[in-house]
């Protein structure tokens, strides 16, 4: 494979005791970085090393939320440093024009929008818990300080009782109408939801899901039960075999 070249992207990753990639967002750009087959070197980071690390790379930071976040990369040959799965998705596109990847479409705009709204709150309260448990002690620290802080109460309350059921349940029509347009896509040209070819979109779909699964299978399957959700995942299968 290429990426047993001289790396030409170091990716900033999110470090978990797996010692693979879980972050939805940072899976966005692997998925590019592996369907465009670009050489490439991941470092991972805790939680509390990240703004550190990535504010002595010169990175500015971000002007709302986390000041650093991952993904971040390193573009060797042209020594560019960017933050942020769209800036770096925007930037491999134009970079790397071969194997091209559609970053916008309304039907994305849309699967977007309605993914963030249904399925992202319920999938979140969901993962928060269990992401605890697969990080290391100093990132658990810091996650649980500023999750918890966030939310104004413990992690495993979100679990309590029928808690996280009554969640679900509630956002089941919501999820089952994003996979009919998921299944409906599909239908019209598939395998992807533009065609013969992945975009954007498919990728945010495939991460998402494969952050789900690697932080808890149960979870994972709570989504994929929905027709649609899993035809998007095993077709990007190819593009995750790579996940350090």
């Amino acid at each position: 494979m290429a990426t047993q070249t001289t790396p030409e992207i170091i990716l900033y990753d999110l470090a978990c005791t797996k010692n693979v990639c879980f972050s939805p967002v940072v899976w966005c750009t692997r998925l590019m970085l592996n369907y465009k087959q670009i050489p490439y070197k991941t470092i991972f980071l805790e939680f509390p090393d990240i703004e550190p690390t990535l504010k002595e790379l010169g990175l500015a930071p971000n002007e709302s939320g986390h000041k650093y976040t991952v993904p971040a990369i390193h573009h060797v040959p042209t020594d560019t440093h960017l933050m942020g799965s769209l800036p770096i998705a925007e930037f491999l596109e134009s970079t790397y024009p071969d194997h091209p990847v559609p970053l916008t479409s309304e039907v994305g705009r849309e699967i977007g929008t309605r993914a963030r709204a249904a399925v992202g709150p319920v999938l979140t309260k969901s993962l928060m818990p269990r992401e605890v448990h697969i990080l290391p002690p100093r990132a658990q620290e810091y996650f649980r300080r500023t999750r918890e802080a966030a939310i104004g109460r413990p992690l495993e309350a979100l679990l309590d009782g029928d808690e996280e059921q009554k969640r679900w349940d509630a956002a089941a029509d919501e999820v089952r109408a994003l996979g009919e347009l998921l299944l409906a896509r599909k239908a019209e040209g598939g395998p992807f939801l533009l065609g013969d070819k992945p975009s954007y979109t498919d990728f945010f779909i495939a991460g998402s899901l494969q952050c789900a699964r690697t932080v808890d299978e149960g979870v994972f399957e709570r989504v994929v039960k929905f027709p649609g959700y899993k035809d998007i995942y095993d077709v990007c299968q190819p593009y995750m075999e790579r996940k350090d």
